[in-house]
């Protein structure tokens, strides 16, 4: 039996919902809503007038394989920690598309690239916003030099925005982390909400201090781009909360959220203030060479509506892995997709500018 079936894991959550919209708008009837609840899925599935169907998996327990035999196609829309579901998927040849931003987790399904070959598997990882829109962003500066010394990845978000219940744990989740990243080339340890940083969002929204903040983009860019130095940022729309998530992050404050009840209580509070725009922006400052000058490029995307912007990119990805014949493997985005795949997706939603200018990168501290 030809495999025909796209299986959204966690399909009746905030961007799972719209990942099954945009899919089941081309594949009607092929697209299943899966999660843990019947019920939540089977619902979703009745508002769709049947576009979608319901599924129950329940990627977090031990099921049988045989669930997944007429799939084409998994999108993951849940943040996992062991691989084993993965695994699973790419030693039955099934093809994966993944939105998570946990690099952590990434780096293992990196090393599944045996069962993916063997298994004429493709698995699609940084797929959405950040990572997603960044490392093509990334890419796309990277393009317009012909030698890039290193990246700024700066990413804002509104307060006035709906963010998904996964967006907004993962976010308080790794308010206290420190992490390594690439710098020069050199391993170098940084944490989240330290280091800030004024960057340009243009015209609109003007400059606004970013803070180093754990996105996975800029753990594989420095390999998979051949960049030496590559940092990722983050701030909100209103510079107030943003500055009291740093003054919180040098007080010590963070430390209290290793205590459930506490980051609970934080995370729905996060998740119901609306203090802001519905809006996001991401900016990229590339400094490099150009006809052996030195160069800075500049790369401007706004828009509205993160939620639906990552559901864009997502199902853009898994619509082009489903119709196309990729190599076999483990990618990320930007080993496969270019900047323009994306943007033709929401060029009615988002705005997109690039600037060149002649400007040395600033020295790196010792």
């Amino acid at each position: 039996m030809m495999k025909e079936r796209i299986v959204v894991v966690g399909g009746y959550g905030h961007v799972g919902k719209l990942i099954c919209k945009e899919l089941g708008e081309c594949y009607p009837g092929k697209v299943y809503a899966a999660g843990r609840s019947f019920d939540h899925a089977d619902r979703f599935s009745r508002s769709t007038g049947g576009k979608i169907r319901p599924m129950q998996l329940n990627i977090g327990e031990k099921f049988d394989p045989g669930v997944l035999n007429n799939v084409k196609l998994i999108i993951m829309c849940l943040d996992q920690t062991n691989p084993a579901f993965v695994q699973s998927c790419l030693q039955q040849g099934i093809y994966y598309v993944d939105i998570s931003a946990n690099y952590s987790f990434l780096s293992q399904v990196e090393r599944l690239q045996t069962e993916a070959l063997a298994n004429r598997s493709t698995a699609v990882l940084s797929v959405g916003l950040a990572p997603g829109l960044t490392n093509l962003m990334a890419l796309y500066a990277k393009g317009l030099m012909d030698q890039t010394d290193a990246i700024d990845i700066s990413i804002m978000l509104g307060l006035g925005d709906q963010h998904g219940k996964a967006a907004v744990e993962w976010t308080i989740d790794n308010l206290d982390t420190k992490y390594d990243l690439i710098q020069n080339g050199n391993h170098i340890e940084a944490a989240s909400f330290t280091e800030g940083k004024a960057t340009d969002f243009g015209e609109r929204l003007g400059r606004k201090k970013a803070y180093r903040f754990n996105f996975s983009d800029q753990h594989t860019l420095p390999r998979t781009l051949g960049v030496p130095s590559v940092s990722t940022r983050l701030c909100f729309d209103s510079a107030a909360v943003t500055g009291l998530l740093a003054w919180f992050r040098a007080s010590g404050i963070f430390r209290f959220l290793k205590f459930t009840p506490i980051r609970n209580t934080v995370v729905k509070l996060f998740g119901k203030l609306r203090y802001g725009e519905e809006i996001f922006a991401v900016k990229i400052d590339a400094w490099g060479k150009k006809n052996h000058g030195d160069v800075l490029v500049e790369c401007f995307v706004q828009g509205k509506n993160e939620a639906e912007i990552t559901a864009k990119a997502a199902a853009a990805v898994a619509a082009a892995v489903y119709r196309s014949s990729f190599a076999h493997g483990i990618y990320h985005i930007e080993q496969l997709f270019e900047l323009k795949d994306i943007l033709q997706y929401n060029h009615q939603s988002v705005s997109f500018q690039v600037r060149m200018t002649t400007k040395p990168f600033p020295p790196l501290p010792a």
